[in-house]
């Protein structure tokens, strides 16, 4: 049976209304796709205290979030990830890659443009069609 795997991802928003995507280094699974920041929920966190750690662990900068906006669940091969986006901005810092290969800005109708990660991709595509 396929491990479920509880993950969350920031959907980082800037003033400039572009969105903070990154892309998956060639040495972790599905590499060099695209995927909003984030990471495993740990034993007892709630989602809000895992996405910020995360964030802090993997971009170094600081999150405050606001709501959840994406839960969709996606089998791949050898797993199940439950992935659970959340919107957020930054309250302190500037996002540096230290997992992913690079990070980039992008207006919300170029995200398909992206080669995304299959489980990224209904956030992605509520994003693009969110009413501002």
């Amino acid at each position: 049976m396929k491990k479920l795997v509880k993950v969350v991802a920031a959907i980082i928003e800037n003033e400039n209304e572009e969105i903070l995507c990154a892309l998956r280094s060639p040495q972790m699974l599905l590499p060099n796709m695209w995927e909003f920041p984030g990471g495993k929920v740990e034993s007892g966190e709630d989602l809000n205290t895992a996405l910020k750690r995360e964030i802090e662990e993997e971009l170094g900068c600081s999150i405050e979030t606001y709501k959840l906006f994406n839960d969709h669940t996606h089998e791949y091969d050898t797993f199940i990830i439950n992935l659970l986006c959340i919107k957020c901005k930054i309250i302190n810092g500037t996002p540096e890659p230290s997992e992913h290969s690079k990070l980039i800005w992008m207006k919300r109708e170029n995200l398909a443009s992206l080669l995304w990660a299959p489980a990224d991709i209904p956030a992605v595509e509520q994003l693009i069609n969110e009413k501002k």
